[in-house]
């Protein structure tokens, strides 16, 4: 609004307006419901729920096949969101997300397992390729086949022996390995 002495017939005399910053969005791939808690595939859930944890930010409210919450980080207005829509169509809620509130996809960071990445190693990346992971490549399928936009890469380990990956990344964590997950997180 402006103040008394900035009439509009003298824009010259009115301070610029700043534009409302645009939010950031904190994605986190996993796989709703109990079946699926603390299994390796929904570890970017858990990094979500660490940094809601963190910063005090809720994440309860449902809006675009998502959990979300609404905070912000050092100042930066986030939006945090865990998808409810299964891993392999994450895609449909991100992208739901995204073009709802006009979000640069330079904003957009997406946290999810990794079976090419040492146990709880995290990598992140500007932009990137899918690597083979149904979730991100559902999310970049949504995002018109960009793939312009960061990703934090969660290192799970591959499977032992000849073990199915799709049943070792349905497994939970051993007692062990979540608590080196959980130091790596925090």
């Amino acid at each position: 609004m402006p103040g008394p002495s900035c009439r509009p017939l003298l824009v010259s005399a009115c301070p610029p307006v700043e534009p409302k910053p645009k939010p950031w969005l904190l994605v986190g791939l996993g796989n709703p419901g109990k079946k699926y808690e603390g299994t390796r595939h929904s570890v970017g859930f858990e990094m979500i729920d660490t940094i809601a944890q963190e910063e005090g930010i809720l994440v309860s409210s449902i809006r675009f096949k998502a959990l979300v919450g609404k905070g912000s980080i050092g100042g930066v207005p986030v939006l945090l969101a865990k998808p409810q829509t299964f891993m392999n169509a994450s895609g449909e809620s991100v992208g739901s997300i995204v073009s709802y509130f006009n979000i640069p996809l330079n904003q957009v960071l997406v946290i999810f397992d990794d079976l090419d990445l040492p146990f709880a190693k995290l990598r992140m990346l500007p932009k990137g390729g899918h690597g083979g992971h149904n979730g991100m490549r559902s999310v970049i399928d949504h995002f018109k086949g960009s793939r312009e936009f960061p990703r934090l890469r969660i290192g799970i380990g591959r499977p032992p022996g000849k073990m199915d990956p799709v049943n070792f990344v349905l497994r939970p964590f051993t007692r062990h390995e979540r608590e080196e997950i959980l130091m790596h997180l925090v």
